[in-house]
Formats: structure tokens, C-alpha cells, sequence
């Protein structure tokens, strides 16, 4: 199968100071060649002036590099040509490149699908990449770059390796036993079901870990309560800006509002729901109200600015009650209050903050530790599973069947065994030039 060679701006927008425009496949030599006259000396930086092969014009005096593979990024050939970062020089650049036999303009994350393809990076590194280019904290940055350098890929090929020998055990086993021309079923092999369980203990233990979702999106909180309770007052506090309409007419808010912020590096999702009523809505507040509760069941924590004790009850939710108008002497402050406080004049709230950022960085994973997203948590749990059905078996064909399930679990991980619909989804996150 012919493999295009293809090319990207990988750098920021222009204009900037600097331009890397990056080379991959077969033909990147070639393609410096046209450019340059002649290759330089790999994966040593040289200095180069680049022009067009059609009829010699002058397109930059740049830094160049020669990268042949398989030791690249990708895995391919590759070259890099550090222009100088105006649009007009990497646009000429960009259309000598396009004009070339064999290149092409590469589609977004097509550099790391290409790194996947070959084998420089497993799927695991591939999703910890996409974290990575697109985190804002400094949270979501280490536990992206974790997951970046191989954290949860060791460990699944260390796994793996285990998966193996305990397969090999089995057979062992069952060889033995057609040796001796046994009629009874075969033994299992002395400290299998140990071995098995202890293995199983260390998945679970990942499982148990705290997940990326609430890490990648933001630690949830949503704002509850009736009418004029100061829901939205509040909320313009926290996100630090006016993003919603606050006023004494009931039922103001109507539609569920985000905003996205870290507080102390820690991330999360403020919403601002339509006030709880069961009478007086009309037919578009009674749609938000129904907004609103379907909103508080997919939160990690509700703020509730109702009377004391008639907040959602349910589910696994946790539930602060806040007395929010800790400042208006007529306001009916609640005995049990988490906090009080006053949007108003701030009283209160860095106290809240700090409450808050205490109590998400106990649902998301610790600094620097990789974090299972649901596709890594549905495998890991379909690994564990066979593993404790393999445990639990006393028919050795019946255990190498479940160590079979936990191989295929562990080949999904890796990415060994994917969809191309989900490859595509993935790398569809990525930039063009990544």
C-alpha cells in the first residue's frame, strides 16, 4: 500500500517568531532535497536556504532538520523546517510542499495516528496526548503527562506479561494431563487461584482510582433552590464575572447556565439552574425546572439555597446547605449551614472556595497520577471480571477461557484490538500539524 508523505503547520499560528512546519512518509527526503539543494546531516539542526524547485525563487533562510525513521516520531522519515513565522512565508512554503509528487496536507492528529500505526505509541499514550494539548490546569497537565509517558501503558504490559505466564501454567497443566491419559479433569496448577487474585486485587485497586472525566471537564457544581433564593447571584460570584441575568422577578433563569474556571489550579463546572417551583411556572419555566433537576442528578456536589432539608434527596450526590444572605438581618439563616454567606459583599465566599477546592481535589486523581477515562474504566473492569471468574474456576479449560477475556480486555487497552470509529473519534480531537 503506498503511504502519502504528508505536512503541517505544527506551530502556532502566524504571525509568530518561528514557524515549524513538519515533513512525514516516504518522500519527506525528497521533499527536502527540492528545497534545499541537498539533505543535511541528520538530527542535526542546519542552517539552509530554502527555494522553490520550480523555477528557484528565494522562499526563507531557515533552520532545517533531517529525521530519518524508524527513530522519529512517528516512525517515519521526517523532516522539520523552522521558517521564519510570517503568514506569507509559510503560506509559499506550504504551496511548494502541496505542489510536490506523493505530498499532501495532513488532517488533524494524522502525525499521532501515524505514531499509533507504527507502533511509537500505544492508545493509551495517544488519549493522554489529546489531554494534554488541550489542558488548563496545572492538575489536568500532570495527570495528562502521565498518562503521556507510559504510566497506565507499563502497567498494562506488565500485565499482560502475567495474563501469559498464568495462560502458560494452564497449559502446562492440561498437556500433563493428556500425557498421563487422564479421564478426570486436569488439576490446576499449585498457587494459580493466588496468583489470579492477587492480580485482580492490584486492577481494582486502579479502578478504585479516582476517574479523568470530572478532571477533564471540571469538578460539577450545581446551584439549586426555589426562586430568588440568590442562585444566580452567587454564581456570578464564583465564576467572577456577570454571566447571569440577576433579578427580584421569579423565575429569571429559565435554561441551565455553564462557566468553566479553575479556583487554586483545581477545575470545575458552575451551573446555574431555573428556581424549583411546583406552582405559578409558566410552560418555558417549567421546561427549565425540569432542566434544572435533571442537572442536580448529573452533579458531583449540589449548592442548595432552599429551606433546610427539602434539597434533592437521592443518589450518590452530596449536598451542601448554604445560608446565602448571611448579611440581610430579615433572611431566615438554616441551623445546619455549611455556609453562610453574602454574595452581596463577599462575605463568606473565600471561605466557600476553599471548602470547595478541599472537597473536589478529593474526587480527582492526586497530582501527577494517571486517571482511567471510561473507555480504559469499562476494559479494566472487564479485565478484573475474568480474572475473578478465572480465579473462582477449578476446570482448567474453563480459567484459560476467562484468561482469554482478559487478554482481548488487555489488547483493547492497548489498542491492539480497536474500532477505526473510535480511532477516528480520537485523533479527531487533535490539531492539524499533531
Amino acid at each position: 500500500m503506498t503511504v502519502d508523505t504528508i505536512f503541517a503547520l505544527s506551530s502556532g499560528a502566524p504571525p509568530a517568531g518561528i514557524a515549524v512546519i513538519r515533513v512525514s512518509g516516504p518522500s519527506a527526503r525528497i521533499a527536502l532535497e527540492q528545497l534545499c539543494g541537498q539533505v543535511p546531516a541528520a538530527r542535526r539542526a542546519s542552517f539552509r536556504q530554502l527555494a522553490d524547485p520550480q523555477d528557484g525563487t528565494p522562499l526563507d533562510a531557515t533552520m532545517v532538520l533531517w529525521l530519518p525513521g524508524p527513530g522519529t516520531a512517528t516512525g517515519e522519515d521526517s523532516a522539520e523546517l523552522h521558517l521564519h513565522g510570517g503568514r506569507a512565508v509559510v503560506a509559499a512554503v506550504e504551496a511548494v510542499l502541496a505542489r510536490l509528487p506523493g505530498l499532501r496536507r495532513a488532517e488533524p492528529g494524522e502525525f499521532t495516528r501515524r505514531a499509533f500505526a507504527n507502533g511509537r505509541i500505544d492508545l493509551n499514550e495517544a488519549e493522554g496526548l489529546a489531554d494534554l494539548l488541550t489542558a488548563e490546569t496545572e492538575l489536568q497537565r500532570r495527570s495528562a503527562l502521565a498518562m503521556t509517558e507510559g504510566a497506565l501503558s507499563r502497567a498494562v504490559e506488565a500485565w499482560r506479561s502475567e495474563v501469559l505466564s498464568l495462560g502458560a501454567k494452564l497449559e502446562a497443566a492440561l498437556d500433563f494431563a493428556d500425557e498421563d491419559d487422564v479421564d478426570d479433569v486436569a488439576a490446576m496448577p499449585e498457587g494459580f487461584a493466588a496468583e489470579v487474585g492477587a492480580l485482580a486485587y492490584t486492577i481494582g485497586t486502579w479502578l478504585d482510582r479516582p476517574r479523568a472525566e470530572p478532571l477533564r471537564e471540571g469538578f460539577r457544581v450545581v446551584l439549586a433552590g426555589p426562586p430568588n433564593a440568590g442562585k444566580s447571584t452567587l454564581f456570578n460570584a464564583l465564576v467572577e464575572q456577570d454571566a447571569a441575568i440577576t433579578a427580584a422577578e421569579p423565575g429569571t433563569t429559565r435554561d441551565v447556565l455553564t462557566q468553566s474556571i479553575a479556583i487554586a489550579g483545581v477545575p470545575f463546572t458552575f451551573a446555574d439552574t431555573a428556581g424549583l417551583r411546583d406552582e405559578g411556572a409558566g410552560e418555558i419555566e417549567r421546561i427549565g425546572i425540569a432542566r434544572a433537576r435533571a442537572e442536580a442528578e448529573r452533579a458531583d456536589l449540589i449548592l442548595w439555597l432552599g429551606p433546610e432539608g427539602q434539597g434533592p434527596t437521592g443518589g450518590t450526590v452530596a449536598l451542601w446547605e448554604i445560608s446565602a444572605r448571611c448579611d440581610d438581618p430579615d433572611a431566615g439563616h438554616k441551623q445546619h449551614a455549611r455556609h453562610c454567606l453574602s454574595a452581596m459583599t463577599g462575605e463568606g465566599l473565600e471561605a466557600l472556595r476553599a471548602d470547595l477546592v478541599d472537597h473536589a481535589r478529593q474526587s480527582l486523581p492526586a497530582p501527577g497520577q494517571a486517571a482511567l477515562n471510561e473507555r480504559q474504566h469499562h476494559l479494566l473492569s472487564a479485565l478484573r471480571a475474568a480474572l475473578v471468574t478465572a480465579q473462582d474456576d477449578i476446570d482448567p479449560l474453563l480459567a484459560a477461557e476467562s484468561l482469554r477475556l482478559a487478554r482481548r480486555a488487555l489488547d483493547g487497552l492497548a489498542g491492539r484490538a480497536g474500532t477505526e470509529d473510535m480511532l477516528d473519534a480520537l485523533f479527531g480531537r487533535f490539531c492539524i500539524g499533531k
